[in-house]
């Protein structure tokens, strides 16, 4: 009998189960971070330690002692967590293109090209941009001496091509007035709206005929990858 044509040699590509990231999460971490194995564990069984004071004294301690398990997986977790999203910013900090990589943790209502749009070719100082309802945002990586000129250029050179749409001017870095590189997605997501969907759009379109600046993006690991699942961990 002939096989079933919708049959395939392709291999299936295996999911990454939730506890597989938490793994990754946790090796990735204790390489840059070695106490991280004794945070999680001191939180968990300190969770659990709460949990087992509590129930000898209302005379329940077995009960309580399992009602505090989630609790202190659920505590060690966002330990680990945290600990992670540290340590990824820490391998690729001062790194070309750090920015670009910390910026891809924001999952929606922002566009941020692949490619810099300016570098400075002696310093190797770049610019990314953005683009979304709070308009157009510039982040630059550099000293302060230095970036702050190629910043004001590049929007110069923007702001002639999108005809009034908001620019916000961001330095990433450790210099005074500069936005640290963990905390660069969130001051970015604290930007308020100011352009409709279709002004976005509009933005956007104008921007692309600018292009970019090839220049390679450093891999780092996701620190949003290293949050539990927890629907994965109800449903299995």
């Amino acid at each position: 009998m002939a096989r079933n044509s919708s049959s395939s040699d392709t291999p299936e590509v295996k999911k990454t189960r939730w506890y597989h990231q938490v793994w990754q999460a946790y090796q990735m971490s204790r390489r840059v971070d070695p106490s991280v194995t004794w945070l999680v564990l001191a939180t968990f069984v300190g969770i659990l330690a709460i949990g087992a004071v509590v129930g000898l004294l209302i005379g329940q301690w077995l009960y309580w002692l399992l009602l505090s398990v989630p609790f202190a997986v659920l505590a060690a977790l966002f330990v680990l967590a945290r600990r992670a999203e540290t340590a990824a910013y820490t391998q690729i900090e001062g790194q070309p293109g750090a920015s670009r990589a910390a910026l891809g943790t924001i999952r929606r209502g922002w566009t941020f090209g692949e490619e810099p749009v300016a570098v400075d070719p002696r310093t190797q100082d770049v610019v990314f941009r953005g683009v979304g309802r709070p308009g157009v945002v510039l982040i630059g990586e550099g000293p302060a001496s230095r970036v702050g000129r190629l910043l004001e250029q590049e929007r110069k050179r923007t702001a002639r091509v999108i005809s009034g749409a908001p620019i916000t001017v961001i330095q990433c870095g450790n210099d005074e007035g500069q936005v640290p590189l963990r905390k660069l997605p969130r001051t970015v997501q604290k930007l308020k709206p100011q352009l409709t969907k279709a002004e976005v759009a509009a933005v956007d379109k104008r921007l692309t005929a600018l292009g970019a600046v090839r220049l390679p993006v450093p891999k780092g690991v996701d620190p949003m990858r290293v949050r539990p699942d927890r629907k994965g961990m109800r449903g299995r």
